[in-house]
Formats: structure tokens, C-alpha cells, sequence
């Protein structure tokens, strides 16, 4: 019995020592001059759509949950957040080059259509982030709208 109480009191030392490793909030307050939503237009049904299922993983301006507060799941989610906005970032797309745009457009209608966006894992906790089939199709038609004006002008 000594030994479990040893052993929990450890683990419970180590996890509240933890608790004082905070990552850095992904949090600038500010809607960017490169922000998606500045460089092209987007509609409010889309906009929306992007905040609630996209922005959170892919812009500089995400909406902590409570187990954010949580190490190591603090931890989990900034490198989450960092990977996707190396991905793909909204904040920034008006800074990417013609051709990377359409890339990115191209990659977002794709993983929309595949399924893979937005992640299985997030949205089992963002339940409101699931997309519905007219979402979806809202999403892409606006994507191919502008894509088609990028190409037109490139």
C-alpha cells in the first residue's frame, strides 16, 4: 500500500508541477489585412461556416476550450494549432503567392470532399464544427468561385 500512495503522490507532484508549463496562446485579437476575409469576398454563411470549423486550427485566432487550461492537453493542442496554420493559415492567405492560393483552394475543396476536414478529433469536442452536406457544398462552391477569379486574373 506504501508503495501505490508513494507512486500516486509522484504522479500528482508531476501533474501539478506541469500545470505551470503553459504553451503560448494563438491568440493576435485582430483581423489581419492578409485575412481571407479581406483579400477575397466571403459571404457571411461562409464566413461563419470557416469560423466555427476551420479558424480555430487555421488562422491567428483560436477559441480556447476549458482543457486547453490542462497540461498536456494544453500542449497537444498548440502543436495542433501549429501544424494546421503551417498548413494553412486564413489569416494569412492574402500574403501567399497566386499560385499558392489556388493550391490552397484546391487542398481545402479536396479535404472537404474526402471527409478529412476538419478532423475527426476535433470535432468529437466541436460538436458545432461538424459539417452538414449543404455546408460542404457551400464551402466548395465558393472555393471553385474563387479560384476561378484567381485564375482569371493570373
Amino acid at each position: 500500500m506504501r508503495k501505490s500512495r508513494r507512486w500516486l503522490l509522484i504522479f500528482l507532484t508531476l501533474f501539478i508541477l506541469i500545470q505551470f508549463i503553459r504553451p503560448a496562446r494563438n491568440q493576435s485579437g485582430q483581423v489581419l489585412q492578409t485575412d481571407i476575409t479581406k483579400t477575397f469576398s466571403v459571404p457571411f454563411k461562409v464566413k461563419t461556416v470557416l469560423e466555427v470549423a476551420c479558424y480555430d486550427c487555421h488562422s491567428n485566432n483560436t477559441r480556447y476550450p476549458w482543457y486547453a487550461n490542462l497540461q498536456p492537453g494544453g500542449w497537444w493542442l498548440a502543436k495542433h494549432v501549429k501544424e494546421g496554420k503551417e498548413e494553412l493559415n486564413f489569416s494569412e492567405f492574402g500574403s501567399y503567392s497566386r499560385r499558392r492560393q489556388i493550391t490552397k483552394l484546391r487542398s481545402i475543396e479536396n479535404s472537404i470532399n474526402d471527409g478529412a476536414m476538419p478532423l475527426s478529433s476535433y470535432t468529437l469536442l466541436h460538436q458545432n464544427a461538424r459539417l452538414t452536406s449543404d455546408e460542404k457544398a457551400l464551402i466548395v462552391a465558393w472555393v471553385n468561385k474563387i479560384k476561378d477569379s484567381i485564375t482569371a486574373t493570373y
